[in-house]
């Protein structure tokens, strides 16, 4: 009977999940996918195929000085190919926790750059002033989109909940 009880317990601590398992943050944590979330923006804004580019070589160190130099997992930077919109998405995943914070620190150094006088008219100068480094752990993004700012804060957020 006790070798019974035994095998249950053990069988209910494995299927709550509780059984050593890594916290959310640690070694085994789920990995996310930047391109699934970047397809998932893509396709609640509406944006067509062919409204964003991919930003890289020389034109990724001018936007984002020092980025390329950061060991990245992943990485994604998109813009608009051809609009007035601010729709700037940056989605990066270091090798570490301090590669996350170098990236944000980047990130934020190009939403100053565009509040300081890099954006021009009065309508992208207020969508830059809500543009957003939102963090994770290894992860940063930058998210710089008048028309749906929140939407993928959102989205980005969701991706780290404990399910």
């Amino acid at each position: 009977m006790k070798k019974r009880m035994a095998w249950v317990l053990a069988a209910l601590v494995f299927l709550s999940g509780c059984g050593g398992q890594e916290k959310e943050d640690g070694p085994e944590a789920a990995e996310v996918s930047l391109s699934d979330l970047y397809a998932g923006m893509e396709e609640s804004c509406g944006w067509e195929e062919g409204y964003m580019t991919s930003v890289d070589g020389g034109l990724l160190e001018e936007y984002y000085p020092g980025l390329p130099e950061i060991p990245a997992r992943q990485m994604i930077v998109q813009v608009p190919a051809m609009s007035s919109d601010v729709n700037e998405i940056v989605l990066f995943q270091g090798e570490t926790e301090e590669d996350g914070e170098k990236a944000a620190e980047i990130l934020q150094a190009r939403i100053d750059s565009q509040v300081d006088g890099g954006a021009w008219y009065p309508e992208t100068l207020e969508s830059w002033k809500k543009a957003k480094v939102l963090r994770e752990g290894a992860y940063a993004a930058l998210i710089a989109s008048g028309a749906h700012q929140e939407e993928l804060e959102e989205q980005f957020a969701l991706q780290f909940q404990a399910e």
